[in-house]
């Protein structure tokens, strides 16, 4: 079952932020998600740099996916849905960033069209080269690092050039960075905090 996780939520947010985990890339449609999942635990640093980046205005969340993996009945983009709901019902309408890591920045950047959202950052996301979605208005940020063997960079790049038709697109380059961040960790996070604050509180 999904679950929303409050990181730092103030009394009167101008703006709230949802963190999307990883996962399995295949399979996985029946396997519960562990809050102990290192895909999980990779999102708490960065919701804690966001936090304090804007302690008084931003409001930030973890989204625990409802399984493992993505199929055609259970993706991570239907809880990031959810989550969005969630946090529209709580706090009422507020501008959205997303922030997702691999399959996670795969579901904020088919998220994205969704109501309110106002910047999609995707780190080291795992992409299909035909991945496409509408982001007109919203301001687009994918992270990747050189050394990724899981998450293909060509194939992010392909889908930076698709979205770049219509809003835009900036792409950064982690020289030495890996899939799951541990090395370089900081600049991904950091990338990823800049960017959102920028676009949704200015």
């Amino acid at each position: 079952m999904h679950r929303l996780i409050d990181v730092h939520v103030p009394s009167r947010p101008a703006a709230a932020v949802l963190l999307l985990h990883g996962g399995a890339a295949r399979g996985g449609g029946t396997l519960p998600v562990s809050p102990t999942q290192l895909s999980v635990l990779r999102m708490v640093p960065i919701g804690w740099r966001l936090a304090l980046a804007r302690p008084r205005t931003l409001a930030v969340f973890r989204v625990l996916n409802s399984h493992r993996g993505w199929d055609t009945t259970t993706t991570p983009v239907a809880d990031a849905t959810w989550a969005m709901d969630q946090v529209r019902d709580r706090l009422g309408r507020l501008p959205l960033g997303l922030v997702g890591h691999s399959l996670g920045g795969r579901a904020a950047i088919l998220a994205g069209d969704q109501p309110d959202v106002r910047s999609v950052v995707a780190l080291n996301p795992w992409l299909y080269p035909s991945d496409h979605q509408d982001l007109t208005g919203r301001a687009v940020l994918i992270v990747h690092g050189s050394q990724d063997r899981i998450a293909s960079p060509a194939n992010a790049a392909t889908v930076a050039a698709r979205l770049r038709r219509e809003t835009s697109v900036e792409e950064v380059s982690v020289p030495g960075g890996k899939h799951a961040m541990l090395r370089h960790g900081a600049a991904f996070e950091r990338a990823a905090t800049r960017f959102t604050v920028d676009h949704l509180l200015g």
